[in-house]
């Protein structure tokens, strides 16, 4: 034959076959008629999306979307409805917030009276020995302070008195401090004379007695006691409660808009749980997960890792945590200055910088992200530190997109070494005003001022600022977020934080989308309403960049959809 007859047939084949396939390429479901914010530059309005599997295959008008209609194609029309991409939690405990869902949660306690009335309910019904968990209290968020109380930490004598039986342990909001009964103390074997330990203190009155709070490290005395309590329990009751949790936990972000979770500090086993879902099908939202455990551990363990986008992309682990500091509101955050309320004290260096900077080397060799802890402007200067003496070291990497965790209180020098060094802002917009009642009596007028959560001066340097809530020390809710970011007001009394490190409404969605997606290697799969991405999207009954700023707390998720597929509908 001929070679030009042969191209020329062969050309003609192609051009058929392309034809052809375009004809049969349909939609298997199409959301048409709403007023779709992409977050894609390249097209940042819609009317309406086209689904094929898990992927979007188009975005455009209804009528340029109308020819991915099929026979079998199902429509659903948004009647004019606000959409975006699944929100991406940037920062949270996944079993921890299942955790919080079944055990008690003390996050609307406005008083140390009412939190002991909870446990001695609780006490009613628990058997004798065993040991009564919950979460969420916060001295400083109280309406008034115990009579008896050091530093705002109430004593335990309230709390033993309505459970002589059963040992409690409570944690702080933060997770950073706990508070334990005597019958609590008395199994951790904690008297006067048990010596505080690096990086933590046990809080004590003017005779030296333990009063039954707990900060940093020392919590480990009392949680020792407490798993050597959940040893006794059978593997199989403990796996029902974790699953349980987790179950909860998904159901709950699914509720509030949440189609990703980066989770912030798994154990190997967890890893391994999530892992096997995710290939089962069993995982209803993506889990990005952090590996938590010591350098020792982790050496010799992480043949495998990084673990990337197992089952269909429903989970990834490819970072490792580790930590520097407290939190501010347990005096734990590392300051280069010391506490304006306690002016003997600069806080807790609650890991050592070697040990972080093993975790660090870890990291190159895997190939992982590095995301540390650090809320102290001291802890922060440290991170940085750390990852320009890495970054320094191996030259011929570049992307390497290693996070602060949390960089709540940062010096005015080190905000622009973020973007110098392409260190990510992981931070929690709802911390600002969850806390704010309390910074300034922490750090004083100016440090406050130039350097908590300063989101604008972030971003104007040209850092990565990502979103969350650090859930279960907040509400899971990105809605809650996104107001703080926007407002830097509380919603219950209106409390304004530093108003000039607000983010604007665009900046805050990208927050809590393309950021995060970002921020975890996942930029190229979710983050915008995009052909070739995943279809998690959430259509909400307030247009986000438009509605006046008291109406986005009262705004409702009309819809959750992960992978194409609906796993919430509001009634």
């Amino acid at each position: 034959m001929d070679l030009r007859l042969c191209l020329l047939f062969v050309l003609c084949a192609l051009v058929f076959g392309c034809s052809q396939n375009k004809s049969t390429e349909k939609a298997d479901l199409i959301l048409t008629h709403g007023r779709i914010y992409t977050v894609d530059d390249q097209r940042p309005w819609a009317e309406a999306v086209a689904i094929r599997g898990q992927r979007i295959v188009a975005v455009g008008t209804a009528d340029e979307i109308e020819a991915w209609r099929g026979d079998s194609t199902e429509i659903i029309n948004l009647e004019g409805h606000f959409a975006i991409p699944g929100f991406i939690e940037g920062h949270g405990h996944f079993s921890g917030l299942g955790s919080s869902l079944m055990n008690l949660n003390f996050m609307k306690a406005r008083s140390w009276d009412e939190i002991v009335e909870m446990v001695a309910e609780r006490a009613k019904t628990a058997r004798p020995g065993e040991w009564i968990t919950g979460r969420g209290w916060h001295q400083e968020k109280w309406a008034h302070s115990p009579v008896r109380q050091v530093f705002g930490y109430p004593f335990h004598d309230a709390l033993s008195a309505v459970t002589p039986d059963n040992p409690v342990v409570l944690r702080h909001a933060s997770g950073h401090s706990l508070f334990a009964n005597e019958a609590a103390m008395k199994a951790a074997g904690v008297t006067r004379e048990t010596p505080d330990p690096k990086g933590g203190r046990i809080v004590r009155d003017e005779q030296g007695n333990p009063i039954g709070v707990f900060e940093e490290r020392a919590m480990e005395l009392v949680l020792a006691a407490y798993r050597q309590y959940l040893s006794t329990l059978s593997e199989a009751e403990l796996l029902a409660r974790w699953y349980e949790g987790i179950e909860k936990a998904q159901k709950e972000c699914l509720r509030k808009g949440v189609t990703s979770f980066q989770d912030a500090g798994s154990s190997f086993e967890e890893i391994e749980r999530y892992r096997k879902m995710a290939e089962a099908g069993r995982l209803d939202l993506r889990l990005w997960a952090m590996l938590r455990h010591s350098c020792d551990e982790m050496k010799g363990r992480l043949d495998g890792f990084p673990i990337i986008g197992v089952g269909d992309g429903f989970f990834t682990c490819r970072a490792i945590k580790s930590e520097l500091d407290g939190a501010l509101g347990s005096y734990g955050a590392w300051l280069l200055e010391p506490y304006n309320d306690k002016p003997d004290f600069t806080g807790q260096n609650t890991t050592p910088i070697e040990e972080v900077k093993c975790i660090a080397n870890l990291c190159v060799q895997r190939g992982m992200q590095l995301c540390v802890h650090a809320i102290g402007d001291r802890a922060n200067r440290e991170f940085l530190d750390l990852c320009e003496e890495i970054f320094k070291a191996h030259p011929d990497k570049k992307d390497w997109r290693w996070r602060s965790e949390h960089a709540q209180h940062l010096h005015p020098d080190d905000i622009p070494r973020f973007a110098q060094l392409g260190v990510i802002a992981s931070m929690q917009a709802i911390h600002c005003t969850s806390d704010a009642p309390f910074v300034v009596k922490r750090l004083g007028e100016q440090r406050a001022r130039e350097g908590a959560y300063a989101w604008r001066a972030l971003l104007d340097a040209g850092a990565v600022v990502t979103n969350g809530t650090d859930t279960p020390v907040e509400d899971v809710d990105p809605l809650a977020s996104f107001y703080a970011a926007v407002t830097r007001k509380r919603a219950d009394n209106g409390m304004e934080f530093f108003p000039e490190q607000a983010m604007t409404r665009a900046e805050a969605i990208y927050s809590y989308t393309m950021a995060n997606a970002w921020a975890a290697f996942e930029e190229h799969e979710k983050g915008s309403i995009s052909p070739g991405k995943y279809a998690d999207i959430v259509v909400l009954s307030n247009d986000l960049t438009t509605c006046p700023a008291d109406s986005i707390l009262s705004t409702r998720v009309l819809m959750t959809m992960v992978g194409g597929k609906i796993k919430y509908r509001a009634e």
